[in-house]
């Protein structure tokens, strides 16, 4: 796709060592309203490791649970679980021969594991013995989630869940994804209702979720990212139901919301969607190590609420999050923290 190594920069010093401890910080209130809200958290999603150093790590969860605990949010959720995607989903919406191609790599890394216990599928993610296994969790939260949210009126849920999912296209796993989890999420929606959008606020183009649902006039995909950068795919695409909201290097707070503001909204009005699913991608913050925008905590909450203001107009409150981005630990605790407080409102 024309891109670079992601992670590189990373190996250069910008990242915090693996096992760092997130203090804990205040802000939030400690006695919440409980409200229906399901946290979606398999603990194998741990075990999908990558190179050392690699920045897409079991630590972002465990910074994740981290905040949730320290600011009292972890109380007001709901702990669910949910069995890994089946076979039979993941081929709604990626290729036969693609899963089919994962698989044949995880057999050959069983039966002859190379030196580093990794094989590599493209040239920023690898695949450990529990990836797919992590992989398949990670969807499988996403679906389970759709369906809890429709079944039950004012309930929504957030999948704190590795490895990421919004690059990985019908057929091709890059940019640490495999499988689309929030893609397979609308996917499913679309069972029950006529009309999805995805909103994705990650540094990085949503591209695999573009790929998927570009000729589904049903599914509206909202994308905000920083341009030009990883992974130039899709970014000119003409189709009514693909919203992109590119964004330089060094832009900051205010133009973000702007550009969100401005494009976001009225493709929503005009879609009206029933459901709403969220790529949440921390690594805009401007302590992240990837990225270049210059985002601040408050404004992942403020776009998390501007997501909960169209949900209740549009789609009967109905949301449901997962992890993409986000590798700063301490910004990535912080955020998805806020972030969870909004969805709880």
């Amino acid at each position: 796709a024309g891109a670079r190594n992601i992670f590189t920069p990373l190996f250069d010093g910008g990242m915090q060592p693996a096992g760092r401890v997130i203090a804990p910080f205040g802000g939030f209130p400690q006695a919440l309203k409980k409200r229906d809200m399901l946290l979606y958290a398999p603990e194998e999603c741990l075990l999908h490791e990558m190179q050392p150093r690699h920045p897409e790590r079991p630590d972002r969860l465990r910074a994740i649970q981290a905040g949730l605990q320290a600011s009292g949010l972890a109380d007001a959720c709901e702990r669910r679980s949910a069995p890994p995607v089946s076979a039979a989903d993941l081929a709604e919406i990626h290729a036969s021969p693609y899963l089919a191609g994962l698989n044949a790599a995880l057999t050959d890394l069983n039966a002859a594991p190379p030196e580093s216990g990794l094989m590599q599928v493209d040239g920023d993610t690898a695949i450990c013995p529990h990836s797919l296994h992590a992989a398949a969790l990670a969807a499988g939260a996403v679906v389970d989630a759709v369906a809890e949210v429709l079944a039950t009126p004012g309930q929504r849920a957030f999948c704190a869940v590795r490895p990421p999912g919004h690059h990985a296209e019908a057929d091709a796993a890059m940019g640490f994804c495999f499988y689309n989890s929030i893609a397979l999420g609308a996917e499913c929606a679309l069972r029950d209702l006529q009309r999805a959008a995805v909103l994705d606020f990650d540094v990085h183009h949503g591209n695999g979720t573009v790929d998927i649902f570009k000729d589904r006039p049903e599914v509206l995909v909202c994308s905000s990212f920083q341009h030009p950068f990883y992974p130039n795919r899709y970014v000119n695409i003409d189709r009514p139901n693909i919203v992109n909201t590119p964004l330089p290097a060094g832009a900051k707070g205010p133009s973000f919301r702007q550009a969100v503001e401005r494009d976001w909204s009225a493709a929503l009005k005009a879609h009206r969607p029933e459901i709403i699913l969220v790529s949440a991608g921390f690594d805009a913050h401007r302590e992240d190590p990837l990225g270049g925008l210059l985002l601040h905590d408050e404004d992942f909450l403020w776009v998390t609420e501007f997501i909960v203001d169209q949900a209740a107009t549009h789609a009967e409150g109905r949301i449901v999050s997962a992890l993409e981005g986000g590798y700063d630990l301490n910004a990535l605790s912080r955020c998805a923290a806020l972030h969870v407080e909004a969805l709880i409102g």
